[in-house]
């Protein structure tokens, strides 16, 4: 009994062995034949031995396959660093895994390539001018970094078959019009060599088309920029080359009215070409558009369905939707209208303007018209009269050009066309490009020895718009003002700063020193979070000292963030499995923090460390909170910055982590309402918020802040002391309105009898 693949195998052999029979019974005699069906058909169970044979030894020469457990860690360790910088990704492929090197872009390159980037004014619309040439040329420099890269030899090899598909074109027409004049003049000797010249070209000619195809399709270069680059160099070229083969024959008038009919065609096309480019950007915007919106309500949609705001954002995501569709209806129509316009010129105007073209040499180039067919002359030493063949050789070769010119005339407007939707998908990743490029670098901060964070005399404010980018909104023509979002630079100094949340700060904190900083919303404390972190600059020249890296300054914000991945990397997070693995770490020390978080039962519940989920989703907030200390506790940085991300702990829990963090030797730098958190800091900083930017700073414990709470509750004492008095007062009122309430009444009633 044989397994189905030797099933299969054995059939397919019987299969090629009868037909072999039945084609051998047709060059072999009756009973040579017939003894060669019946040693087929013997053969056919040696022929399912073979099979198994070969299986075995296809088994030894292939490479294993991996087992699930090995697929799972190439997944989870995803690239390998190597000594020279570069990742190698591990691809896993049909059980196998598939390694793929890539080399990072030096940060020289990256600084040599800003050059070309300047920023673009926002009034600028795509279009093919200089700017679109400017900008399409220093995205190129990214995509082919050099002329001996490998994307560089495919843009060549590519343009060489389109070149060489243009030349055989032209042979190949002048080949036809060769093999009718022959059979026009019953020429069976040279009917016959062009027929054999005609297979001969048709060999180069495949292989051409093929590999000119094949670019196309080649994963390792960009697929859109060849065809753009093919369908603009191949009828250009096809244009040069047909049109000089058709003066030979058309003469000068026929060339000159060939170039006229180039001209009125160009006028009448572009006459009527809409602005796709700019269509195009807009038609991406609107999209962009919707998809964010699609993803808000999939990354919120717990909060909508608690609110019951279903239809209010239906409403939302349909208004975008019907933006978009109607514009994408718009450019329909538009593009109707336009490819009537296209059709009629490049199919009927240039097929008659062709025909008419042809006919110049028949018509009035030839003194003698010869209209009667080919035959001997009356004398001996006469030849034959070929000029009937002469003119269909003619007649051939140039409509066959002149269909080709066609043809490239239609396909070059066509890229036009999409020329014009290429600007402006480049002028949008263009935007993106020089964006980045000109942001301004965010300012390192002084280096303590100490290995202290530090504010001196710093002031906090909302970063305002970099004097590059203000350069460009003042090109394009659009006002700026004072408020931070469309003047001013970028460390927020001089005209156009920022609005000012807190005034000259300054502490101190040493390893040990836990701070907390509390005030109402909106009053900045943030901002100072983000100011320590690195996020925005200091305002104000003043000084922000503290530890770089992960290692010194490790911020949790207040909305926890859940990486894509395994359980495994929503604890090491930002680290990779592979910096994991090289530092040593092991799944206890991960089961030791987890337990500290009280999340010890999250690998149990979701299936191990390698289980692959949305975790935003799956877990809950106060479990994402938690997840957000654990990376606390796995990187142990010097200073903490905790933002809020308690807030959705239970008190008890959230000591316990407090406690856990200060025994690890973390510096804590809280940003808190709850004043039950105030115990495990030395420290507090209390933002004024009203709108001064004033502050202060006591150390918890003392003295004074104890006079500080003891005023403040003598000021509570005293405004409930007085809640009596309020509430007399109010019942008093409340004696007044319903008296005049009566009164009204009484003459509402009054008025129809009086």
């Amino acid at each position: 009994m044989y397994d189905v693949p030797v099933l299969e195998s054995g059939a397919i052999a019987a299969s090629v062995m009868w037909s072999g029979a039945v084609w051998v019974m047709f060059r072999l005699s009756t009973a040579r034949a017939i003894r060669v069906l019946v040693l087929g058909i013997e053969s056919v169970t040696a022929g399912e031995r073979g099979v198994n044979v070969l299986a075995k030894l296809r088994n030894v020469t292939a490479p294993p396959q991996l087992s699930q457990e090995e697929l799972a860690q190439a997944l989870q360790q995803v690239y390998i660093d190597e000594p020279d910088g570069s990742k190698t990704l591990l691809v896993p492929h049909k059980g196998q895994i598939s390694k793929v090197n890539i080399k990072p872009t030096p940060a020289a390159v990256i600084a040599q390539n800003a050059k070309h980037f300047p920023l673009v004014p926002a009034s600028h619309k795509p279009n093919l001018d200089k700017t679109f040439l400017r900008q399409l040329f220093a995205i190129l420099r990214i995509a082919f970094p050099s002329w001996h890269s490998k994307e560089a030899l495919i843009l060549v090899s590519h343009s060489f078959f389109l070149v060489l598909r243009t030349v055989l074109s032209v042979a190949v027409a002048r080949l036809d019009g060769h093999i009718v004049r022959n059979l026009v003049s019953a020429d069976s000797r040279g009917f016959a060599k062009g027929i054999g010249f005609w297979f001969l070209l048709a060999i180069p000619s495949t292989y051409t088309n093929s590999m000119a195809l094949l670019h196309l399709t080649n994963p390792g270069a960009c697929t859109d920029g060849m065809a753009n680059s093919g369908n603009v160099l191949k009828p250009a070229l096809d244009l040069v080359l047909f049109t000089s083969q058709l003066s030979r024959s058309l003469g000068i008038r026929g060339t000159a009215m060939l170039f006229l009919n180039y001209y009125i065609t160009a006028k009448i096309l572009r006459a009527v070409t809409p602005a796709f480019g700019r269509l195009a950007a807009v038609e991406a915007r609107l999209e962009g558009e919707y998809r964010a919106g699609m993803g808000r309500v999939g990354r919120e949609s717990e909060e909508v369905a608690f609110y019951g705001g279903g239809l209010r954002e239906r409403s939302i995501l349909w208004r975008a939707y019907l933006r978009l569709i109607r514009h994408v209806n718009s450019i329909y129509k538009i593009r109707i209208a336009y490819e009537w316009t296209e059709d009629f010129v490049i199919k009927y105007l240039w097929s008659a303007a062709g025909y008419c073209l042809i006919s110049i040499p028949v018509f009035f180039t030839r003194r003698s018209r010869h209209v009667g067919v080919q035959a001997q002359g009356p004398r001996p030493a006469e030849g034959v009269n070929n000029e009937v063949a002469n003119r269909t050789e003619t007649y051939i070769s140039s409509r066959r050009l002149l269909l080709s010119l066609a043809d490239a005339g239609g396909r070059l407007m066509y890229a036009y066309k999409d020329l014009l939707e290429l600007a402006g998908l480049t002028t949008r990743l263009y935007t993106l490009l020089s964006t980045l490029h000109n942001l301004p670098p965010l300012p390192m901060p002084t280096p303590d020895p100490k290995a202290v964070v530090a504010l001196r005399n710093v002031d906090i404010g909302v970063p305002s718009i970099a004097p590059v980018f203000l350069a460009a909104s003042a090109e394009s023509g659009e006002q700026t003002n004072g408020n931070g979002h469309s003047t001013g630079n970028g460390n927020g100094a001089g005209k156009g700063s920022g609005t000012v949340l807190v005034r000259g700060l300054s502490f101190e904190l040493e390893p040990g020193e836990h701070l907390m900083i509390t005030g109402s919303n909106g009053v900045g404390k943030t901002a100072i979070a983000r100011v320590l972190a690195g996020l925005w600059a200091a305002q104000g020249g003043g000084v922000v000292s503290r530890p770089l890296g992960k290692e010194g300054v490790f911020v949790v914000p207040q909305r926890a963030y859940m990486v894509t991945g395994t359980l495994l990397d929503q604890i090491i997070y930002p680290d990779s499995y592979p910096q994991f693995a090289a530092a040593g770490r092991t799944h206890a020390e991960l089961m030791e923090i987890l337990a500290a978080v009280n999340l010890a039962y999250l690998p149990a519940r979701e299936g191990g460390w390698t289980t692959r989920k949305e975790w935003r989703d799956v877990l809950s907030g106060g479990e994402k909170q938690r997840m957000g200390m654990a990376r606390v506790f796995y990187h142990r940085p010097k200073f903490a910055i905790l933002d809020e991300c308690t807030s959705a702990v239970s008190s008890d829990v959230e000591g316990r982590m407090y406690e856990h963090a200060k025994a690890l030797g973390i510096t804590l730098i809280t940003i808190s309402l709850r004043p039950t958190l105030m115990r495990y800091h030395t420290q507090l900083l209390t933002v004024a918020g009203d709108g001064t930017g004033r502050w202060t700073l006591k150390r918890i414990g003392t003295a004074e802040e104890r006079m500080d709470l003891d005023r403040e509750i003598v000021s509570l004492e005293s405004r409930l002391a007085d809640v009596a008095k309020w509430e007399a007062r109010v019942r008093e009122l409340e004696r007044l309105l319903s008296v005049q309430e009566l009164d009204a009444e009484a003459g509402a009633q009054a008025g129809p009898g009086g």
